[in-house]
């Protein structure tokens, strides 16, 4: 089993991973006659393969409990994956990076501090939404298209809050 201490995320550590979707450190632009202030490409949408296409979603999660014990990490090579937090969920990142496996000392646990988001490059293992304290709902953007774009990697994971 690897045990994990899920860390603050920022940016810096979670690049070999994909993106921290957070308006508070992002450039901005006003827009809308200056009533708004537009946090423009925060994240790159990746859409491979055939009939590609992005979607946009709303998940629904149900929050864990901790210690937070997984039995697999997934992937979806042909696309990344954004997850955005709509009322300041808090939830808990599990990664690793691409590849057709997983080296147990590459898999890295953060924690957000609710106002933050992640983007998931394609191929990036993870696990599944791990929302904390109540239920969570997500904006989400992923690819819609043909062939498989999920993978399960079955390995044994327990994180617990620093």
């Amino acid at each position: 089993m690897i045990n994990l201490i899920a860390k603050p995320l920022t940016a810096e550590a979670f690049v070999p991973f994909g993106d921290v979707i957070d308006v508070r450190t992002s450039a901005s632009f006003p827009i809308n006659a200056g009533r708004t202030q537009r946090h423009h490409d925060l994240a790159k949408v990746e859409t491979l393969g055939d009939n590609a296409h992005a979607l946009i979603n709303i998940f629904v999660s149900q929050p864990v409990t901790l210690p937070l014990e997984l039995t697999f990490l997934e992937r979806h090579p042909q696309g990344s994956q954004a997850f955005m937090p709509l009322h300041q969920e808090r939830f808990i990142v599990v990664v690793a990076p691409p590849g057709d496996t997983i080296d147990a000392e590459d898999v890295r646990a953060f924690v957000t501090d609710g106002r933050q988001g992640v983007n998931y490059r394609a191929g990036t293992w993870h696990a599944i939404q791990s929302v904390l304290e109540r239920e969570g709902e997500f904006l989400v953007v992923d690819r819609g298209g043909d062939g498989n774009n999920c993978d399960e990697f079955p390995m044994a994971i327990c994180v617990t809050l620093a």
